[in-house]
């Protein structure tokens, strides 16, 4: 009991100093980033041309981005960033691609699938499931509607349907801010 004590004092104790030793802006940075990304949609579609939705919120609490640059997450996600960050409200810029009229998920086409895992590759959320050479499928609760999928595809099986009832809105207005 009295080493766990010690062994948990002296972890804590190393924690507090690898803190110290952080820059305080550097802090400041990742706390930032952290409360960004809560509000990003998290479909890590990368239209923002970052690899993903932390990645974005990373640059934008750098100033290295700007708060119009999310298309799934639209006007609402960078009026709520704007909000976040005391910066004026801007619209989502049109270059980054527009904003869905609904929710979409990927639906495979499961008699023209080769099973070629090529979607399985490109999904950055892991919502697609299936073997080698075997028929693949799409778990529409965890798709994010990225379109990543589509591109790889030699087939062209893949399409983009209204997600179904119940997962209308994007990730971030699901939960009440």
């Amino acid at each position: 009991m009295v080493a766990a004590l010690l062994i948990t004092a002296a972890f804590a104790a190393c924690l507090g100093l690898v803190l110290l030793w952080l820059p305080a802006t550097q802090r400041r940075e990742d706390i930032l980033a952290e409360r960004i990304n809560e509000l990003l949609p998290q479909t890590q579609c990368r239209r923002c041309t970052f690899d993903g939705c932390l990645p974005y919120a990373t640059a934008i609490a750098r100033g290295e981005a700007g708060i119009d640059q999310c298309p799934p997450g639209g006007d609402t996600t960078a009026a709520a960033l704007a909000t976040l960050l005391r910066r004026e409200r801007r619209a989502v810029d049109p270059q980054y691609g527009v904003m869905p009229v609904y929710p979409a998920v990927a639906v495979i086409d499961e008699t023209t699938c080769i099973g070629c895992t090529k979607c399985i590759q490109a999904c950055p959320v892991d919502a697609i499931v299936g073997g080698s050479k075997f028929m693949h499928t799409v778990i529409a609760a965890d798709c994010t509607g990225c379109e990543l999928c589509i591109p790889p595809c030699p087939v062209d099986c893949i399409d983009m349907r209204p997600a179904p009832a119940g997962m209308q809105q994007f990730p971030p207005l699901m939960a009440a801010r």
